[in-house]
């Protein structure tokens, strides 16, 4: 994966325009979020999501819960794809798992002049949804700690800032973009090894937090977590040294476990997303995180032990829980 935008030849966003039009695919609770705060902000947006999402939303709004308080956002919701034809831009924030049949579904109705953000965990969806659009896609870290209690309300817990890349007009404009919503959001000159950061932090933290029910909080605060976190940590940076992968700020496994500590002591009340799916009864997103590092891990002959163990549990926990 290189530090680029993918499609970055077709044209990019005209200053002159004051919103540009939004469509949010996937509206779970990064997707809620994120398109809550645009749709307060004023902005026009369209949620493309499950039936239960969008009858919730068009009955009586989004409901988003903050330390502010509640706010009723009034949003229009569908789950048509072809939502997105007159959308100059596209927040994408469909699971990991869905991201290629997602894209080959909205493919007919991107304008060839869209740009997609992939609001997503794991490494490689941009690649994959420009190679399934044909069009401009950025790459977004995104950091922040939201849930659904239930249809058409999402909670934020901490956080809700971006880093995207890599520095052109295109990212710059998008910058404008999300700093005019309210979301804090920085340029990177490497956005390959910020997307690796986030994973780091994901193989660290959320398989342990849905195996042992346990808040971010609390595997910060607890000794036998964090020894188990340092070998992951290990064999994730293992990984991305044998791919050609710097992460930015990290040099070693201290300082990769300070990022994943950061990350746990800011979202303290939060339960990672896999651990919310597998709360629910849902495919979790272990594929992308622990499981991509298996996989790579055997592909470049690095051991990744670990990984593969947490991977291979949350998989047999998920089985049990779709039972």
């Amino acid at each position: 994966m290189s530090g680029t935008v993918y499609g970055e030849r077709s044209e990019p966003m005209t200053q002159t325009q004051e919103w540009p039009r939004i469509a949010l695919v996937g509206a779970g609770a990064v997707g809620g979020y994120f398109g809550g705060v645009f749709a307060r902000a004023g902005a026009p947006i369209v949620f493309i999501g499950r039936k239960h999402f969008a009858d919730a939303v068009n009955a009586n709004g989004l409901v988003l819960h903050t330390a502010r308080g509640h706010e009723q956002i009034p949003v229009k919701a569908t789950t048509d794809m072809s939502a997105v034809r007159d959308c100059s831009l596209i927040l994408f924030c469909v699971k990991a798992n869905d991201t290629t049949p997602t894209a080959i579904q909205i493919a007919p109705f991107v304008r060839p002049d869209a740009t997609v953000v992939c609001l997503q965990n794991g490494v490689d969806n941009a690649e994959r949804v420009g190679a399934a659009t044909n069009v401009a896609v950025v790459p977004a870290a995104v950091y922040v700690a939201v849930s659904v209690p239930q249809p058409g309300h999402v909670t934020h817990l901490a956080r809700g800032d971006l880093i995207i890349g890599s520095p052109s007009q295109r990212t710059t404009e998008l910058k404008n973009v999300f700093v005019r919503a309210g979301v804090s959001c920085r340029i990177s000159k490497n956005i390959e090894g910020e997307l690796w950061v986030k994973l780091l932090c994901n193989c660290a933290l959320n398989a342990i937090s849905a195996l042992g029910h346990a808040r971010y909080g609390q595997i910060a605060q607890n000794a036998d977590a964090k020894k188990l976190m340092e070998p992951v940590v290990d064999e994730v940076l293992a990984v991305a040294k044998a791919s050609g992968v710097t992460l930015p700020g990290i040099r070693d496994c201290q300082s990769g476990m300070a990022a994943a500590m950061e990350i746990a002591t800011q979202m303290g009340a939060a339960f990672s997303s896999t651990a919310q799916d597998l709360n629910r009864g849902r495919p979790t997103e272990i594929e992308a995180l622990n499981g991509y590092i298996a996989r790579l891990g055997a592909d470049l002959d690095v051991p990744v032990p670990i990984n593969h163990a947490l991977f291979t549990l949350v998989k047999l926990a998920e089985e049990k829980a779709a039972i």
